[in-house]
C-alpha cells in the first residue's frame, strides 16, 4: 500500500496550487524586492533565460526571500553602503552550486520528488496542468509558455501526514527508534554576537534548517530561523551587525523593534563607521513603520505588502515605497523566534503535526532539564518514509520470488 501511494504522480500534489511569482536573475534586488511584497509570498521564483531547450530557453534557477537580502546585506563588502547593495543583480545572492531548485515533470512519482528533496532540493517546479485545450497559459513571464506551481517540503510531508495510515505502524514509532534524530545542529551561545553565525545562517537558509540559541550549560533558549528572517524587514541586517543572539530574538519578536533597541543598534553602527546602514534605518521606520515604545508579545508585523502605495520618482527611498502595492498582497504575521520542542519519546506523528502546525521545518529534541540533544528535520522525516517504502518494496519482491520458486516446485 505505501509503496504503491508513493508511486502517485506529483500532479496530485499541485491540485489548487497557485501560480509561482517571479522575478528576472538579472533584476535587481530592489526590483525583486518589489516583486515579492507586490506578490503577497515569503518567496518569488528567479528565473534565466538563454540556450536552447524548452520554455524558450528559460529555467528557474532559484528564489528569492527578504532573508537572502537581510544576509547579503550582512557581508562585510555590503554593509558600508547598503543602498549599492541593493542595485545589485538578483544573481549575486543566489547559492553557488547548490541546486535548490529543480524542474520535473506533473507525471514524476512522489517518490522521485522525494529522492529530489533528500539531494537537496528544496522547491520542485512543476508545470500547471491545462485541462481546457482552448485555453492557451501565458504566466506572467510572458517568456515561459507554461503556468508553473512549485512543491515545498513541507507540502509534501503535509501530503503524507493525511494518509499516513498506509505508513502504519511506523508513524507511531519513536524518534529515537527511528534514528531520525540528527545531532549534526548549529548553535550559537546566547550572549555571541548575532554576525558570529552569519555562516551558519546561510548554511541554515540552504538546508531549510535553523540555528539554536543556548546558554553555558547547553540549554535551549531560542532559535534564529531563515522562515523568521523571511518575515522581518532590511533592518534587520543591521540588528545581526550589532547585537547579541539574544538581543536579536527579541528584535525580530516584536512588531517593529522597540525605541531603545533600536537606538542601540544605530549607536552601535555609528561606533562602526556604519553610517549608511543607520540612514537605511532612519529612512525605513521614517515611511514605513513607526517604532515600539514598549515590547508586546501578541504584537506582529508585516512582511507582505503595506495596502497604501508610495510614489517615490528617484533616489535612495526605493525600498520603502516597495513596501506599497496597488495588488492589494496578504500580510504576513511576524514569526517568533520561540523554539519548538519534543523529545527522544516524541512519535514521529506527532512530531509532524507539530512541524505544520507551528510552519517550522526544524524541531529541537530538548532533554527534561532542556539540554539540547538534536534535531528532527523535514528531510530527516522524509528519509524514514523513503527507506521504508523501499524496505516493503524489497520485502515485496522477495515474497512473490518465494511464491514463485513453490509454483515451480
Amino acid at each position: 500500500m505505501a509503496v504503491k501511494f508513493l508511486n502517485e504522480e506529483v500532479s496530485e500534489l499541485c491540485l489548487g496550487k497557485p501560480k509561482v511569482a517571479w522575478v528576472a536573475a538579472t533584476a535587481t534586488i530592489s526590483d525583486a524586492l518589489t516583486a515579492l511584497r507586490k506578490s503577497g509570498d515569503t518567496h518569488i521564483s528567479v528565473w534565466a533565460c538563454g540556450g536552447g531547450g524548452g520554455n524558450g530557453g528559460c529555467a528557474c534557477v532559484g528564489k528569492f526571500c527578504m532573508a537572502d537580502v537581510i544576509l547579503f546585506l550582512c557581508r562585510e563588502e555590503n554593509s558600508p553602503d547598503p543602498f549599492k547593495a541593493f542595485e545589485s543583480p538578483v544573481s549575486d545572492i543566489l547559492p553557488k552550486g547548490s541546486a535548490i531548485v529543480r524542474h520535473i515533470d506533473s507525471n514524476y512519482s512522489l517518490v522521485e520528488a522525494i529522492d529530489y528533496i533528500l539531494d537537496g532540493t528544496q522547491n520542485l517546479v512543476i508545470p500547471i496542468q491545462n485541462h481546457n485545450p482552448r485555453k492557451k497559459f501565458l504566466n506572467n513571464a510572458r517568456h515561459v509558455s507554461h503556468e508553473y506551481c512549485w512543491l515545498t517540503q513541507e507540502n509534501v510531508i503535509r501530503f503524507l501526514l493525511n494518509s499516513v495510515g498506509v505508513f502504519s505502524p511506523i508513524p507511531t514509532f519513536t524518534i529515537e527508534s527511528l534514528n531520525v534524530i540528527d545531532n549534526d545542529i548549529m548553535t550559537i551561545l546566547y550572549s555571541k554576537p548575532a554576525i558570529s553565525a552569519l555562516a551558519h545562517l546561510n548554511r541554515a537558509l540552504t538546508e531549510q534548517t535553523s540555528v539554536a540559541i543556548v546558554d553555558e550549560h547547553n540549554r535551549l533558549i531560542g532559535e534564529i530561523s531563515p522562515l523568521t528572517l523571511a518575515c522581518c524587514d532590511e533592518t534587520a541586517a543591521a540588528a545581526i551587525k550589532t547585537l547579541s543572539a539574544v538581543d536579536l530574538m527579541t528584535y525580530m519578536d516584536c512588531g517593529g523593534p522597540q525605541e531603545d533597541l533600536a537606538q542601540l543598534v544605530k549607536t552601535r553602527l555609528e561606533e562602526r563607521n556604519l553610517g549608511a546602514m543607520v540612514e537605511m534605518m532612519d529612512e525605513f521606520f521614517q515611511f514605513s513603520m513607526p517604532l515600539n515604545s514598549s515590547a508586546s508579545s501578541s504584537s506582529s508585523c508585516s512582511c507582505s505588502s503595506d495596502d497604501e502605495s508610495v510614489s517615490v520618482s528617484s533616489g535612495r527611498n526605493w525600498w520603502w515605497s516597495s513596501r506599497g502595492s496597488s495588488s492589494g498582497g496578504r500580510h504576513f504575521p511576524a514569526r517568533r523566534s520561540k523554539a519548538i520542542v519534543c523529545n527522544r519519546g516524541s512519535s514521529l506523528v506527532a512530531v509532524m503535526v507539530q512541524a505544520l502546525a507551528h510552519r517550522v521545518t526544524c524541531v529541537w529534541v530538548v532533554e527534561k532539564d532542556g539540554t539540547l540533544v538534536g534535531a528532527v528535520t523535514f528531510a530527516g522525516i522524509l528519509n524514514v518514509f523513503r527507506s521504508a517504502t523501499a524496505e516493503r518494496h524489497h520485502n515485496n519482491n522477495n515474497n512473490n520470488n518465494n511464491n514463485n520458486n513453490r509454483t515451480r516446485d
